[in-house]
């Protein structure tokens, strides 16, 4: 007998326009394109029956990002016709990435698995697509658990969207995905840093090593934004202790070069190890958030 395959329906991008319904984002679309060109700008976002709704007026504003070399920002219109007709059709993903905040404010990054597709070697928070009917928090934390082993309950965090940025990649199947940074606190208190060390279950098939991030690691990382040129301020540690994934799932302590991680990508050539261009703009959100509970709390 034979077995079908059910091909899993994603949560897709809608852009509202003025008093016109929203429409679902062509695969070849800029988003940021359709709110004025600018590489940044602010905009409403919600979710609706399934879908995920942009718009200049409802919905949560938050900050919306793409990067200065965003492929969909300099496509000619015979370069996006030479697109198969299947991956046009395939509209903008809605991705979820989790900034799991400790209680000494240090956010977890991990390493992608070597043997994955996408970007592997790159370190980025927990994150995936979003699929109908799961809501982005739940999807975001079934995520975590399944590559980290650490478990959070839905209930007990306080989620807040810091913003959007936009993904393209081509290696082996065309994806275009608009990942929100959600970041995540318990209700009462952060998460411990000492119990999440305690219960890290990495899956090596997904996960090669982690990191508990600081403000000041943070903000060298974001130093070294891609695309941009200049020193790093503040300069990177020599050195940095991470936590290397066996492939028999064992954890391992070691140091990696603090330069490493703040590496902006590349212009030709391999890309083996930074952080990701969205995971830097996701950690600048993350400290813009915390500089802004600092002003909040001296009022």
């Amino acid at each position: 007998m034979e077995t079908q395959v059910q091909k899993v329906q994603k949560v897709l991008v809608h852009l509202s326009g003025g008093n016109a319904a929203a429409q679902c984002a062509r695969f070849v679309q800029s988003i940021t394109g359709h709110f004025g060109g600018q590489d940044e700008t602010q905009v409403g976002c919600y979710l609706d029956n399934n879908r995920f709704i942009l718009s200049q007026g409802a919905g949560q504003r938050v900050p919306l990002k793409r990067p200065a070399f965003c492929p969909f920002k300099h496509l000619s219109v015979t370069q996006a016709a030479a697109i198969p007709l299947d991956v046009q059709d395939r509209g903008v993903d809605v991705g979820v990435a989790v900034i799991l905040q400790t209680t000494n404010q240090r956010v977890l990054l991990t390493r992608r698995a070597a043997g994955l597709r996408i970007f592997p070697g790159l370190w980025v928070p927990p994150g995936v697509c979003v699929c109908v009917c799961v809501c982005l928090v739940a999807a975001g934390l079934r995520e975590l658990h399944e590559e980290t082993g650490l478990e959070v309950e839905q209930n007990d965090v306080s989620p807040q969207i810091l913003g959007l940025s936009c993904r393209y990649t081509h290696t082996h199947t065309h994806t275009h995905t608009l990942t929100l940074t959600l970041t995540l606190t318990h209700s009462h208190k952060c998460v411990c840093v000492c119990v999440s060390q305690v219960c890290l279950r990495p899956d090596p098939a997904e996960v090669s090593a982690c990191l508990w991030v600081d403000r000041d690691l943070a903000r060298s990382i974001v130093g070294g934004a891609d695309g941009e040129e200049g020193g790093l301020q503040p300069p990177p540690p020599p050195v940095v202790r991470v936590t290397e994934v066996l492939p028999d799932g064992a954890l391992r302590g070691s140091l990696l070069p603090g330069a490493v991680l703040c590496a902006r990508a590349p212009a030709e050539g391999p890309d083996v190890e930074r952080v990701s261009t969205g995971t830097k703009y996701a950690l600048g959100l993350w400290l813009d958030s915390l500089e802004q509970r600092k002003d909040k709390g001296r009022r």
